[in-house]
Order: C-alpha cells, then structure tokens, then sequence
C-alpha cells in the first residue's frame, strides 16, 4: 500500500534559492520538491504545500488528519506556534519534522522548539538531504 504524506513548508520557504545559502542551500523549494518526488520512487503519494500563514498551515493539517505521513518544515512557526503544534498533536500517523538549517546550534531564540514533542523523527542541518532523509525513513517504515 502506498502511503499518502502531506509535505508541509512555513513561511519564507518558498523563498528558497535567495535566502542565505550558507543556512538553506541554493535549490529552490521546486528543486527541494523535485528531488523528494525522485527519492519517494513511486512508494509514496506526496502532496506538497506551501504557505505563509500560521492559519493556514493548521487549516490544512486539520484537512489531513486521514493521511498516513506528514512531513512539516514550519520555518520561524518552529519556534512560536503552539497552534501547529496542537493540530499536529491531533495527526495519528507519522509526523517527521524537517529544517534545511541546523537550528539548534543557530540564535538562542531558535533553541525553543514546539514542533520536536509531537514529531516522530526530526532530520535537521542536511539542507535539501533533511528533506531526502524524511523521504527515507518513512519509505523504510512497514
């Protein structure tokens, strides 16, 4: 059977490709996209999504609750948004937490993070390789 994943992107994501490469990379969210879609092989159904907005982002986890899989980069949301955190909290599948840069050795307002207790996996500091590691483990998982 193959399992549905929602992959979720925060704001500022889809500036990817002009933010500071030495934090993000150079590929553009398209690329990032490009690259799950060759690495999921056909052993996962991906649906990408992108927003802004912190309403938005829980609207469309609430939306998803029936889905196997959710891979969430929630950008600067990581470090503010207990809204996502409560919808992801509500998520019974897989929840695998993402982040291009390595924010746990970044600012000291980074360090808090309400997204880490209610994922199942968090790959981070890879750049586009956290998105391909997700990618990974859930493939792997049975």
């Amino acid at each position: 059977m193959i399992k549905k994943v929602l992959v979720i992107n925060g704001p500022n994501l889809n500036m990817l490709g002009k933010r500071p490469k030495e934090h993000y990379g150079s590929l553009t969210l398209n690329d990032i996209n490009e690259l799950m879609i060759k690495e999921a092989d056909n052993k996962l159904e991906l649906e990408f999504y992108q927003s802004n907005s912190e309403g938005d982002i829980v609207t469309k986890i609430q939306e998803s609750l029936n889905l196997d899989a959710i891979i969430i980069n929630p950008g600067a949301y990581t470090h503010t948004s207990v809204a996502i955190h409560d919808a992801l909290e509500m998520f019974t599948g897989e929840i695998v937490e993402v982040h291009l840069s390595d924010v746990d050795n970044r600012e000291d307002f980074r360090k808090i993070n309400f997204i880490r207790s209610v994922a199942t996996k968090t790959f981070s500091g890879k750049k586009e390789y956290s998105y391909l590691d997700a990618i990974k483990y859930l493939k792997d998982m049975k």
